[in-house]
């Protein structure tokens, strides 16, 4: 397969960094970039929505941009377990479909509002938990894709001056050239943080298969039961 592009929109990996660790700098990225647009920084007290991959990396990234807590939610124990793995101090399992019992949950757990939410999920009910949980003056930031139209509460955003705010995957040289998004480059921030030791994202690879089971790994990777999928095109790394 020969696919072309920009030399300015390729990375060199470091020798120490492996094909595996590039592979996930694309999800890496993506919490950089939100990580940044939200302004996690020394000191934040972050809640991130979901334990999925992108909550995830967005845990990583947070950690390595200095916040002192953060705190994950989710409905599935096993993804929380994982996340505790990863260095999360507080995480919330999610029974309930009312966002303010979330949030009155996750301000009980962690001892305060949240200075940031970083909502990974896309369901409706986190936003509404992440509005009603961030601290006033905060930012709520949207990465997880739900449906198209949300019914949120936004008086509450609004009386709490919650700043509410989006994230178009990553800031890239095209983007960048329009004046969209005032950030350096997302790749080689992730890229950095991975060669330097910051983050490690080698265990978000829960299941190795090879170029054969292609199809395999795809039904695998549908049922959602694990974090991360990798397909090898070398036999010996499957």
């Amino acid at each position: 397969m020969r696919l072309q592009t920009g030399v300015k929109m390729c990375s060199r990996l470091p020798d120490h960094v492996s094909y595996e660790e590039g592979a996930l700098l694309e999800p890496l990225s993506v919490g950089v970039h939100a990580c940044r647009r939200s302004g996690v920084t020394v000191g934040s007290k972050v809640l991130i929505c979901g334990a999925g991959p992108i909550g995830l990396v967005c845990l990583q990234v947070a950690k390595a941009m200095g916040a002192a807590q953060v705190v994950i939610t989710d409905i599935d124990s096993q993804r929380l377990e994982f996340a505790r793995q990863m260095g999360a101090e507080v995480t919330v399992h999610v029974t309930s479909r009312d966002g303010r019992e979330v949030a009155d949950h996750v301000v009980q757990v962690l001892g305060c509002n949240p200075d940031v939410t970083i909502e990974c999920s896309g369901a409706e009910t986190s936003i509404h938990a992440g509005i009603y949980a961030t601290e006033p003056g905060g930012v709520l930031m949207i990465v997880g894709l739900g449906r198209p139209m949300a019914t949120i509460p936004l008086l509450d955003a609004a009386l709490k001056e919650v700043d509410i705010r989006g994230n178009l995957r990553y800031a890239n040289e095209y983007l960048l050239k329009i004046h969209v998004f005032p950030y350096t480059y997302s790749y080689p921030t992730a890229l950095a943080m991975i060669a330097s030791g910051q983050v490690n994202v080698k265990p978000l690879v829960s299941h190795r298969y090879s170029l054969e089971q292609t199809l395999e790994a795809f039904e695998f990777a549908k049922k959602g039961e694990g974090i991360k999928v990798m397909i090898h095109c070398d036999k010996t790394k499957a």
